[in-house]
């Protein structure tokens, strides 16, 4: 029979002493991404007729200073739970300290870069 506490002592990495908030944020941002989401749906596809918009009433939706918001916030929500997510994934594999660092360097790097395309898109389309 295994002993527990012998197989936890000699496992390559141990657990993080302090646990992470990362999970609260991913639980919070998956809460938001459902009220924006209706939002989202509700405002472009339901009350639309056909449930399609043109491109010239998609630019004239995004130059409405809420729906501008609510946009840049479902842009910068969605990037946050999917990195958070790929991030949990990825941790799961029981990776170094140092593995996991550059994992979190690197999905910040690309989240911080998506959500600045997007934003960068949302304007030039708006405006």
């Amino acid at each position: 029979m295994i002993d527990v506490e012998t197989a936890h002592a000699e496992s390559m990495y141990t657990r993080r002493e302090r646990p992470t908030t990362a999970w609260v944020w991913q639980a919070a941002t998956g809460v938001l991404l459902l009220i924006l989401l209706t939002v989202h749906m509700i405002a472009q596809h339901f009350i639309v007729e056909g449930g399609l918009r043109t491109h010239a009433e998609v630019v004239d939706y995004l130059r409405s200073p809420v729906i501008f918001v609510v946009e840049h916030l479902f842009l910068g929500t969605v990037t946050l739970h999917a990195m958070l997510g790929i991030r949990a994934v990825l941790f799961d594999f029981g990776l170094a300290p140092a593995t996991e660092r550059r994992i979190t360097s690197w999905l910040t790097a690309i989240g911080v870069l998506t959500v600045a395309y997007g934003v960068w898109l949302l304007w030039a389309v708006a405006f």
